[in-house]
C-alpha cells in the first residue's frame, strides 16, 4: 500500500483538492481517502449468464461475496460484491473460450440499469471500450441489435476482444462494431435507436491520480477544459440518433460537475425535445450498497466511501419527446 501511495501524482491531487473541496465540501475528505488508497478499493464480479457456472458462485460465496440484488434487477443479471477490499482473480482471454465472469466497479452497472434495455430493442453503446457495459447490457436483455462503437483503434480492438470473450458466436449476429467519431453518429444514423448509452470519455479521477508523469498530468488538467464541449457534442449526437420516445443515459467516472451536471444542463438548455428522468428511486433502493452525493442536478453521483468504495460514477437519463 505504501508503494502505491508514493505513486500518487501531486499535481493532480493538488488540483483535485482545490476543485472537489469546493464542489463536494466536507464530503471530499472522505472520498479523497478512498481514491488515494488503492488498498481500500473494492471490485465486483458480474457473472456471465451465457456461461453459467455454479462453481464460480460457490467460490464467490466462500470468499465472502454476496449478490447485489434488488427487485428491479433483471433475473439474468447476477453481480456479486464483497464488503472487504480486494479483487477476485480475473480470467485470461482465450480465443474461442467464453469467460464465466467479468471484474468491474459495481457502480458501472448503474448506467446499464438506468437504460433499462428490453428484449428486441435497437441499442447503441456510443463509447463502448473496453466493453464491460456492453457485456452488462447483454446480461439484462437480448437486443434486436446492439451497436458497439469505439473510435480509438486500440481500445476498439480491446472492446472486440471483450465481446468475443463473453458472447457466444450465435449471439454475435445481433452485434455490430464500428470506429466512428461518436459526434457523427447522430447524423449518420438519425432516429435509429430505442436506447443509447453515452459512457463519455472523461477525466477518470482514479487513473489520473496515479499518473506517473507530472508533465503529462499537467497537460491532462489543461485538456480537461475542453472535455465538457466534447461530452456535450456526444450527448447531442446521441439524441439525434434516438427515435422519438427513446431514452439516452449519459455517464462518466469523474466527480467533476463541469463534466457531469453542467453537460446535461447544456443539453437541456439547447435541445427542446428531451426531458430529464428522475433517478431518485434508484438511489433510494440502492442506498445500502452505494453512497450517493446529495443535491446533484439532473442525475446521480456515486461517491467512494470505506466499505462502499464504488465510483466515482455520474448517471443521468433523458427521454426524447
Amino acid at each position: 500500500m505504501a508503494r502505491l501511495r508514493r505513486q500518487i501524482c501531486r499535481v493532480v491531487l493538488d488540483y483535485f483538492d482545490k476543485t472537489y473541496a469546493a464542489e463536494l465540501g466536507d464530503q471530499w475528505q472522505t472520498v479523497r481517502e478512498v481514491l488515494t488508497t488503492p488498498g481500500l478499493w473494492q471490485y465486483a464480479v458480474l457473472l456471465n449468464h451465457f456461461q453459467h457456472s455454479l462453481e464460480a458462485e460457490t467460490r464467490l460465496s466462500l470468499c465472502g461475496y454476496h449478490q447485489l440484488n434488488h427487485q428491479t434487477f433483471p433475473q439474468s443479471l447476477k453481480c456479486y460484491i464483497n464488503r472487504n477490499p480486494g479483487k477476485f482473480p480475473s480470467q485470461p482471454h482465450q480465443p474461442g473460450k467464453i469467460k464465466e465472469y467479468y471484474i468491474l466497479n459495481a457502480s458501472s452497472l448503474l448506467p446499464v440499469l438506468a437504460l433499462d434495455v428490453q428484449h428486441g430493442e435497437r441499442v447503441l453503446d456510443m463509447c463502448a471500450a473496453p466493453g464491460g457495459k456492453s457485456v452488462a447490457l447483454l446480461q439484462c436483455a437480448v437486443p434486436g441489435h446492439l451497436h458497439c462503437n469505439e473510435p480509438d483503434i486500440h481500445r476498439s480492438q480491446w472492446m472486440r476482444e471483450t465481446l468475443e470473450s463473453f458472447v457466444p458466436a450465435l449471439y454475435m449476429n445481433a452485434i455490430s462494431t464500428s470506429q466512428l467519431d461518436g459526434r457523427r453518429i447522430g447524423k449518420l444514423h438519425p432516429e435509429s435507436y430505442d436506447k443509447v448509452l453515452v459512457d463519455a470519455p472523461c477525466s477518470n479521477d482514479r487513473s489520473w491520480l496515479f499518473s506517473s508523469d507530472s508533465d503529462q498530468a499537467a497537460a491532462r488538467i489543461s485538456q480537461r477544459k475542453i472535455l465538457p464541449e466534447i461530452q456535450t457534442e456526444l450527448l447531442r449526437s446521441a439524441i439525434h440518433a434516438l427515435r422519438p420516445g427513446g431514452s439516452v443515459v449519459y455517464s462518466t467516472c469523474t466527480l467533476s460537475e463541469a463534466e457531469n451536471s453542467a453537460v446535461v444542463s447544456n443539453i437541456l438548455n439547447s435541445c427542446r425535445d428531451v426531458i430529464p428522468v428522475d433517478l431518485s428511486d434508484m438511489a433510494n433502493t440502492l442506498s445500502q450498497e452505494f453512497t450517493f452525493a446529495a443535491h446533484v442536478t439532473h442525475g446521480l453521483l456515486v461517491l467512494p466511501h470505506k466499505g462502499k468504495a464504488w465510483g466515482p460514477m455520474f448517471v443521468s437519463k433523458l427521454i426524447k419527446l
